[in-house]
């Protein structure tokens, strides 16, 4: 892979973050697994106990915006490691809950130690490295991190048959502090500027200022496909038996979707840079609402439902990645901290609402009505899309080129 090969120093930066952020996404998806464990010990129901992952995504968003001076002043490696520092207590908060306020208090804690830790901090270290050739290396650890639930189901499942789910939980405390915290300590890069081939730092004068409209464009589709996306993923099991499989059948068709999204990711990296991530979003969303609606005309024939899971995998694998780049298109290295930072606010509360507005409308109006607002919110995303494409800065539209 020529991005690889480049910058020698990104292959150790590369790996650091796959072990971290398989880590920091693996682990706080305890509830997926250990949920019932959860509602018996702390008397609550199963929808409450995953409204914890609600108040995670939450608490992620509102405290973004507040770390985006720290990333630009500090690094991203000094950021993620006071967060990690800061998740283990949010883990021994969790495994000592007894009752649903300790509880939520566990997951705002991880919300705010997420908001340093995962994705957006990984994204901001990857850019300080890379500058605007960050795409790539982007889509390579998005293509490791998509296995996290892959490698942290079955340890968590493990983990909680011997130890319960509060040992279970003290054990990811324990990973983090022993595990990614030295890396980010001893191993991650200290920040360093992007330079250009004259061997100077690159010069953000040299990019055109990008308007504030063509900013709230790039918000608007990256949180409408972020609301599309995390919400279909968490009711997929549901939404396909709302259309008639079994149970068995829903959970081995959406069983596939996983590994439709990773080799999704891996087409795109194997672009090698040829494109950048408003056409990997244009091509990827165009999927989506194709998706959604044959499956709503379909009636559930089984032939459809494959389709369905196709080209939604494939369309949702390589959203992600246009999720991540989309601002590398517009943005350079001084102001890419402060725009994903910023981004971050309305992504994670569109990740939060999304699961239970889908499952309401999938429980009152059954699957069109969920399907119904995802091809509206997927159809508006390729709109904005387009006008992002034709706003394309000359360097980066030459770069495309």
């Amino acid at each position: 892979m020529r991005f690889l090969k480049s910058d020698s120093g990104l292959i150790g930066v590369l790996l650091v973050l796959a072990i971290t952020q398989l880590v920091g996404w693996g682990t706080i998806g305890l509830p997926a697994i250990v949920g019932r464990d959860l509602a018996a010990d702390l008397g609550m129901s199963l929808p409450a106990v995953f409204a914890g992952t609600s108040v995670l995504y939450v608490s992620m968003g509102l405290c973004a915006p507040w770390l985006a001076r720290s990333f630009a002043r500090h690094g991203a490696r000094t950021v993620m490691m006071v967060g990690t520092v800061v998740t283990a207590p949010g883990f021994v908060l969790l495994s000592l809950a007894r009752e649903p306020m300790l509880y939520f208090a566990a997951w705002i804690v991880l919300g705010i130690a997420g908001s340093a830790t995962l994705s957006t901090g990984a994204y901001i270290m990857l850019n300080e490295v890379a500058g605007r050739q960050a795409k790539n290396a982007i889509g390579a650890l998005m293509l490791v991190t998509g296995l996290s639930s892959s490698i942290f189901w079955p340890t968590t499942s493990f983990l909680s048959g011997h130890l319960g789910w509060r040992g279970t939980c003290l054990v990811y405390a324990a990973m983090l502090i022993l595990v990614s915290l030295p890396l980010y300590a001893f191993v991650a890069p200290r920040r360093r500027l992007a330079k250009d081939d004259g061997g100077k730092p690159a010069k953000s004068a040299d990019v055109p200022a990008i308007p504030r409209s063509t900013f709230g464009l790039v918000v608007a589709a990256i949180t409408l496909n972020a609301f599309v996306n995390f919400g279909i993923s968490a009711i997929m099991i549901e939404l396909l038996r709302a259309e008639g499989l079994t149970p068995a059948q829903a959970l081995a068709f959406g069983s596939m979707l996983g590994v439709i999204q990773v080799s999704a990711r891996g087409l795109d990296l194997l672009g090698g840079g040829r494109w950048d991530g408003i056409t990997t979003g244009l091509v990827a969303g165009t999927a989506l609402p194709v998706a959604m609606l044959l499956l709503m005309l379909s009636e559930g024939a089984t032939w459809a439902v494959a389709v369905f899971i196709l080209l939604y995998g494939a369309g949702s694998g390589a959203m992600a990645v246009a999720r991540a780049t989309i601002p590398l298109v517009f943005y350079d290295q001084a102001e890419f901290a402060k725009a994903m930072s910023m981004i971050a606010l309305p992504l994670n509360l569109a990740s939060a609402i999304s699961p239970p507005l889908l499952v309401g409308l999938l429980t009152q109006f059954g699957s069109r009505g969920a399907l119904g607002l995802t091809f509206v919110c997927s159809c508006a995303t390729v709109l904005i899309l387009i006008l992002l494409g034709r706003r394309r800065p000359r360097v980066a539209a030459a770069a495309v080129t």
